[in-house]
C-alpha cells in the first residue's frame, strides 16, 4: 500500500513579509508562478520507519512528523526535482506534499486546507519561508492577497499559457533575509507598492516588469544575477526576466520555448508554467 502527492515548485517574484504572533498568520503577500517541477512524496507501507530522500535531508520531514506526533512504520520517499535553498519553494513543497501523502495514507481525515497549514506551521519554525504553502494550492501564476497559510491568506490564481526558462547560480540562506529587521522592512515597503499596482492590474508583463523592478530596488541581486537578467532583458523575444526569491536564481518568460534554444546560457532549463497545480497519484 502506498499514497503519492506531487506538489509543484513555486518562484516569487515580489513580496511582502507579513510578521504575526500566531504562526498560522504569519507570511507574505505577492506573486509568484508554479513550475511542472517540484517535490513528489510517497508513503508506502514497511516493518520500520525509513526515510529516502534524493537531495538535502530528513529536516522538513522531522519537522512534519513532529506537528503531527505521528510514530509510526513507515517509509518515505521523496523525489526533490530542483534545487534546494534556491528559491523555488521546495521545502514547502516537501512539506505539503509529505502531509497530503500522510493524510491520505494513515486516513486521518484532515482537509486539505487543514495539512496546508500543518506544512505552513513546519516551514515557518524552520524559517525556510513564510508564502510558499498558500501559494502551491494554486495554479499558474499566483497572488497572495492576503497573508497566512492556507485557510486564513487568500490567494488569486491566472492561467497563462506560457514558456519558462530559469538558471541558478545557487542557495541564498532564507531566514538570514526574512528575519532581518533591515530586509524585512526594505522588502516590505517596496513589495507592498509593486502589490497594489498589480492587483489593480495583475497581467503578465506587469508581474515581470515589477518583479524586475522589485529585485533592483531591494538590492537582492548578486552580480552574476543581475547580469544574467539585463541579457535577457535586452532581447525582445523574451518577455521578461527576474530575481527569483529568496534564491540566486534567474527566470525568464517567453511564448515558446524556441526562444530559448537559441540563446547562449549554459545550464539553462526550460519549463511551462504549471496550470494544474497539487497532482494526486
Amino acid at each position: 500500500m502506498s499514497n503519492s502527492v506531487f506538489v509543484p515548485g513555486h518562484i516569487t517574484g515580489f513580496f511582502t513579509i507579513e510578521d504575526h504572533d500566531i504562526t498560522l498568520k504569519k507570511g507574505s503577500c505577492g506573486a509568484g508562478f508554479l513550475l511542472s517541477q517540484g517535490v513528489k512524496t510517497t508513503v508506502s507501507s514497511s516493518s520500520e520507519f525509513t526515510v529516502d530522500v534524493n537531495q538535502g535531508d530528513s529536516t522538513v520531514i522531522d519537522e512534519v512528523l513532529n506537528i503531527l506526533e505521528i510514530d509510526t512504520d513507515f517509509k518515505v520517499t521523496q523525489d526533490i526535482q530542483l534545487p534546494i535553498g534556491a528559491g523555488f519553494g521546495t521545502s514547502a513543497a516537501s512539506a505539503l506534499s509529505l502531509t497530503l501523502a500522510l493524510n491520505e495514507f494513515l486516513d486521518l481525515g484532515y482537509s486539505t486546507e487543514l495539512c496546508g497549514q500543518i506544512a505552513h506551521m513546519a516551514e515557518v519554525n524552520l524559517g525556510a519561508g513564510l508564502g510558499d504553502v498558500i501559494a502551491q494550492t494554486g495554479q499558474g501564476m499566483v497572488l497572495r492577497v492576503e497573508p497566512g497559510a492556507p485557510g486564513i491568506g487568500k490567494i488569486k490564481s491566472f492561467k497563462h499559457d506560457v514558456c519558462i526558462a530559469w538558471k541558478t547560480f545557487g542557495g541564498i540562506e532564507t531566514s538570514s533575509i526574512i528575519q532581518n529587521p533591515h530586509h524585512q522592512q526594505v522588502i516590505s515597503d517596496v513589495g507592498l507598492k509593486y502589490l497594489e499596482y498589480f492587483e489593480e492590474k495583475p497581467s503578465l508583463r506587469n508581474f515581470l516588469d515589477f518583479s524586475n523592478r522589485f529585485s533592483n530596488e531591494t538590492k537582492l541581486m548578486s552580480d552574476e544575477v543581475k547580469n544574467l537578467v539585463d541579457y535577457f532583458n535586452s532581447m525582445p523575444d523574451i518577455l521578461g526576466s527576474s530575481m527569483g526569491m529568496l534564491g540566486n536564481t534567474v527566470f525568464a518568460f517567453a511564448e515558446n520555448e524556441d526562444v530559448f534554444k537559441n540563446v547562449e546560457v549554459e545550464n539553462l532549463h526550460i519549463d511551462k508554467l504549471n496550470n494544474v497545480g497539487i497532482v494526486y497519484d
